[in-house]
């Protein structure tokens, strides 16, 4: 009972459909780093910041980004094609679902008048217009890549810029709407799954050591939203003072040193009771396995104990990225699409429980 009916038949299909490139390639350290992303917060010249402009003004930013990027050369290079995108024009499921991957912003899915987005076929490059700036620009790449997802932002960077005139001063760099962007106008961060370090309760002291090195730790989602499956977004919090290159090596000297703690800390939890630890793996595979009603936040902890117990050996048969995969198919927008209609908070549980017993068969 309580089965996707038509819909688990296609779950392959549906996995190739909702599960987004980056997120099923593989990237140097990935047992831990799910993804890379950079993000560029840019703004035109001579029009005021989206909060302030007139919704002429909204519109003309509109027109000039998608008459750009839709000639992106170094898209065009990489045999990739830009769908540019009203987002009055996206139904609100549809508008979620971008929200669950990653490509568009909380915030950019409401209040939706004279906003847009440009992505990619194979989702790593997204493009959001209006939102607090005219632009952002954001390559996601699996695992620890920011050096290059920076490299490739950089070129779309260009190409726009010399297409457009962007707000900037000597002195301070960017412009941008926000005083924390202001400089180089770049976040560059990583979302990674930190089981061991989470389990064996070193997280708080972690995020006040990367919190003093000018970093700052997220949920999921980014600012104001929870940790859920033990997933984090470390990112730096300063854009000024600092090149682009000394933010990104500043990021991935701090990543690579929490890595050799969370591995530490997975090894230490194998030394302590390997036994205890296989329970608890074999449990939560077992609940996974067998549910018949699932949370996002329950189903997400078990997710991320079973993604463990690959990584640690401790389970044989499953592809690791299960934890991206259905990270992003459990969510309610995914699986309201999956279902073809709208379902209740209780029919959400249901079906996610359905999705996930259905995976795990597979």
């Amino acid at each position: 009972s309580g089965g996707l009916g038509g819909a688990a038949m296609g779950l392959d299909d549906l996995m190739k459909r909702s599960v987004p490139g980056w997120m099923k390639a593989q990237g140097p350290e990935d047992d831990i780093v799910i993804a890379s992303r950079i993000r560029l917060a840019r703004n035109i010249a001579g029009v005021p910041f989206p909060a302030v402009a007139s919704d002429e003004q909204l519109k003309h930013v509109q027109d000039v980004v998608e008459s750009v990027s839709q000639n992106l050369e170094t898209v065009r290079q990489a045999d990739h094609t830009i769908t540019y995108r009203s987002m009055a024009e996206v139904g609100q499921l549809e508008r979620g679902q971008l929200v669950e991957k990653h490509l568009i912003s909380p915030q950019h899915a409401q209040n939706v008048r004279n906003k847009a987005a440009a992505i990619q076929d194979d989702e790593k490059l997204s493009i959001m217009v209006n939102e607090e700036d005219h632009l952002r620009i954001q390559m996601l790449y699996p695992g620890l890549q920011l050096k290059s997802a920076f490299e490739t932002a950089s070129k779309i960077d260009d190409e726009f810029d010399a297409n457009l005139q962007y707000a900037f001063s000597e002195e301070i760099g960017y412009l941008t709407a926000c005083p924390t962007n202001v400089g180089t106008g770049m976040r560059a961060s990583l979302m990674a799954h930190l089981p061991g370090l989470s389990v064996t309760g070193q997280m708080p002291r972690i995020i006040s050591a990367v919190r003093q090195l000018g970093l700052t730790v997220r949920g999921i989602y980014g600012e104001g939203t929870e940790v859920v499956g033990n997933i984090f977004q470390i990112s730096n919090q300063v854009t000024m003072g600092h090149t682009e290159e000394e933010i990104i090596e500043h990021l991935t000297n701090v990543a690579e040193q929490i890595l050799a703690q969370e591995r530490s800390a997975r090894a230490g939890l194998v030394e302590a009771n390997k036994l205890a630890l296989e329970d608890k793996v074999w449990r939560s595979y077992g609940i996974l396995s067998t549910a018949r009603i699932l949370t996002t936040t329950d189903a997400m902890g078990f997710l991320s104990t079973v993604r463990l117990g690959i990584d640690l050996g401790i389970i044989e048969h499953l592809d690791p990225r299960i934890l991206q995969e259905l990270m992003v198919l459990i969510r309610p927008a995914h699986l309201q699409h999956i279902m073809g209609r709208d379902l209740d908070a209780p029919e959400r549980d249901q079906y996610r429980a359905s999705l996930i017993r259905e995976r795990l068969k597979q």
